[in-house]
C-alpha cells in the first residue's frame, strides 16, 4: 500500500488530493495549520493521518520530519500557495510581496529539502506549480507577483534537480489548471472534484521516469 504525504491538505486542491488518494487505496498523511483544519477531518479513516504543520515555519517542518522518522513516503506532494491582488508589481507593498514569495517559493523548497529523505529511490516528489509560472506563456500579464512566485519555484526545483542529477527519483512541477478554489476563484470552469483526478493520473503516469518534469494535469509538457 503506497503512502502520500500532502503538505497543505485542509482545503481546495490539497483536500481534493487527500480524498482522491484515499479513494484509490493509499495511506494519506495530510497537513493542516493549527486552527484551520478545513475539511480534512471529515475524511477520517484508518488510512488517514492528520499532522498540524505551518509550512512557512521551518521548526514545524523539522518537527514533522522527526515525527515521521522511519516512514517511507512514496509520494511527497507539496501543495502550498497564496495569491494577492491583481495589480502591477510596483503597486504591491513590500510585506505582501515577501509573504507571497515566502509562502509560494521558499517554504515549499525548504519542505522538500527537509522531507526528501523520506522518499525512497522509486518515489516521486511533486510540487504544485502553475502554467502562470511559464515565462513563455505569459502573453497577457496580470497577477504579476503570483506569476513571479511560480516562476521562481520552478527555477529552484530546477536547481534542486540539478544538484540531485544522479537521483533516480521523479521530480514534478504540476500545473493543475484553473480550478474553482479559494485561489482559483468562483469563475473557474472546473470544480475540485473534476480537477484532481487528472492530476493524480498524471503523477502516477510519471512515477518511475526519473528527472524533472513540468507538466499540466493532462500530462502535457508546460514550456518554461
Amino acid at each position: 500500500m503506497n503512502t502520500v504525504l500532502i503538505l497543505g491538505a485542509s482545503r481546495g486542491l490539497g483536500l481534493g488530493l487527500a480524498a482522491e488518494y484515499l479513494a484509490r487505496g493509499w495511506n494519506v498523511i495530510g497537513t493542516i495549520r493549527e486552527g484551520s483544519p478545513g475539511g480534512l477531518p471529515d475524511l477520517a479513516c484508518d488510512r488517514l493521518t492528520i499532522e498540524t504543520v505551518d509550512v512557512t515555519d521551518q521548526a514545524q517542518i523539522d518537527a514533522l520530519r522527526t515525527r515521521l522518522e522511519g516512514t517511507a513516503v512514496d509520494l511527497l506532494f507539496v501543495n502550498a500557495g497564496i495569491t494577492n491582488a491583481n495589480v502591477p508589481v510596483a503597486e504591491v507593498p513590500t510585506e505582501e510581496f515577501v509573504d507571497v514569495m515566502v509562502t509560494n517559493v521558499l517554504s515549499p523548497m525548504r519542505a522538500v529539502e527537509a522531507l526528501d529523505d523520506l522518499v525512497p529511490p522509486t518515489g516521486t516528489i511533486a510540487v504544485m506549480s502553475s502554467r502562470q509560472g511559464s515565462i513563455t506563456r505569459n502573453t497577457n500579464a496580470g497577477y504579476e507577483v503570483y506569476r513571479a512566485s511560480k516562476s521562481a519555484l520552478n527555477q529552484l526545483m530546477r536547481s534542486y534537480s540539478v544538484r540531485h542529477a544522479a537521483d533516480p527519483r521523479t521530480f514534478l512541477l504540476v500545473d493543475p489548471g484553473h480550478a474553482r478554489t479559494e485561489l482559483g476563484g468562483p469563475g473557474a470552469v472546473r470544480t475540485v472534484e473534476q480537477a484532481v483526478p487528472p492530476v493524480v493520473d498524471t503523477v502516477e503516469k510519471r512515477a518511475g521516469q526519473g528527472g524533472l518534469h513540468f507538466v499540466d494535469y493532462e500530462d502535457r509538457i508546460v514550456p518554461w
